[in-house]
């Protein structure tokens, strides 16, 4: 079942299988394969047990600066513009409100100049500002129980998008293998990967693949191909795990918590499953683990591959780590996956967003949660906050911790532009058909 291909896509997550999609519907590369080590598509991180759920516009999340709030703007609205196109019947999504909250003056303080002084009000239109009385007409839960003399804002938007990207994925490869000039292979891991006068052989259990161009959209696996190759050598990471809590219905669309800017983590927020609006989902929280992948042993090998176990990585992890917000917050973390202390530790955290919620209200997810790779640089021995894009001789290496899945499409698109740059313009790419198919298709109106 080897072949020879155009373009080998390595990886059926979510950031793959878009790349799947945008290069099978809408240009005319003669033979594109996409190669899956699990037997399913979106088995690990884009499982919708696997992630947080949301569609990151940008708008609540506060440590976003207003630049790159802008980057994800763009990202978010090809997907959700995808989704009002292809999900109809709200199979893969659920459109709900969404809102950031902010409790006490000094956070209400903040949301005022984010909305009104450093320009967020006028990048979403949708966005406004809501006190009190109109957050509990959405939100009863938040309101009940909280001092009445304690200020309270929070910047709220109806466009809170609930996707479970796995099966988001899996509709991308489905509609991709209705082309002729497409396969997929799961079930099939990659083994090596060697430059040859062509292209590359991807060394596999089926067999070998040749192709002219290859992207590996593995998650934090692709560093371990690249570095591999002899790229990304200034490049570790620091993989992050989430795991999430699990109460009965307490809310109705997706409620944040302010974020620090100084972190690349997502705050503690509260939102409605995507598939079952009766289960409100807590967290995430953010353990550090020496694995690639949440609960496989065999990943950390992999881990030490890309650590290195050199002076350089050493010295990032210490710089990082001794960092005087940051350490207080891994430390912290650690607890919640503790049993018993752990929901008793992270009780307050959900308190924030529901005040009235005690202990017995609340149980930690088994089986939720994946991991995330943030990138350190070792040239400057730190956390890159941004996506890492690898491009190379005739390949390009995706390493994307969030809001990756929400940028995926955004992400494919500018993969597509350097694809066919290494074909040397042989082969096209239907740009208008693509933002027809997606963006144009987002709702704008109030």
């Amino acid at each position: 079942m080897s072949g020879k291909y155009d373009l080998v896509i390595v990886g059926g997550g979510i950031s793959g299988a878009s790349l799947l999609y945008t290069t099978a519907k809408f240009t005319d590369i003669d033979s594109i394969a996409l190669i899956e080590k699990e037997s399913e598509i979106a088995a690990i991180n884009s499982h919708h047990t696997n992630n947080s759920q949301t569609l990151h516009f940008g708008d609540i999340e506060t440590n976003y600066t207003l630049e790159k709030a802008e980057g994800v703007k763009t990202g978010a609205e090809l997907l959700a513009g995808y989704l009002e196109n292809h999900d109809p019947d709200r199979e893969m999504h659920a459109k709900r409100s969404k809102m950031v909250l902010g409790v006490g003056d000094e956070e209400v303080e903040k949301l005022e100049r984010r909305y009104h002084e450093e320009g967020f009000g006028d990048l979403y239109p949708k966005l406004e500002p809501i006190g009190r009385e109109e957050i509990g007409e959405i939100e009863p839960n938040v309101v009940e129980g909280r001092d009445p003399d304690v200020e309270m804002l929070a910047l709220q938007t109806p466009d809170g998008y609930v996707v479970d990207y796995g099966e988001t994925a899996k509709s991308f490869v489905e509609n991709a293998r209705e082309e002729s000039n497409v396969d997929v292979f799961t079930g099939t891991e990659v083994e090596d990967v060697t430059k040859n006068t062509e292209g590359y052989t991807l060394t596999t259990g089926r067999g070998p693949f040749d192709c002219d161009v290859a992207v590996v959209a593995a998650g934090s696996h692709s560093l371990q191909i690249a570095k591999e190759l002899g790229y990304g050598e200034d490049m570790v990471l620091l993989p992050v795990a989430g795991s999430f809590f699990l109460a009965d219905d307490l809310l109705n669309g997706k409620v944040y918590t302010l974020q620090m800017k100084k972190l690349p983590f997502a705050a503690v927020h509260g939102d409605a499953d995507v598939h079952d609006g009766s289960i409100t989902r807590f967290g995430p929280t953010a353990k550090l683990v020496p694995a690639l992948e949440r609960g496989r042993v065999s990943t950390v090998g992999d881990f030490l591959d890309v650590f290195g176990l050199n002076a350089a990585s050493f010295l990032s992890y210490a710089n990082i780590l001794a960092d005087r917000i940051l350490l207080p917050y891994v430390l912290t973390n650690l607890l919640y996956d503790v049993p018993e202390l752990g929901t008793r530790a992270f009780l307050p955290e959900v308190q924030k967003v529901v005040p009235n919620v005690d202990l017995d209200d609340i149980e930690r997810a088994k089986g939720y949660g994946g991991v995330r790779p943030q990138i350190v640089d070792t040239s400057e021995k730190s956390l890159d906050m941004g996506e890492a894009k690898i491009v190379g001789d005739d390949i390009v290496f995706n390493i994307t911790p969030s809001p990756g899945a929400s940028t995926s499409l955004k992400n494919a698109m500018r993969d597509t532009e350097t694809i066919l740059e290494f074909f040397d313009e042989e082969y096209e790419f239907d740009e208008d058909a693509f933002r027809a198919d997606t963006i144009e298709n987002f709702p704008r109106g109030a």
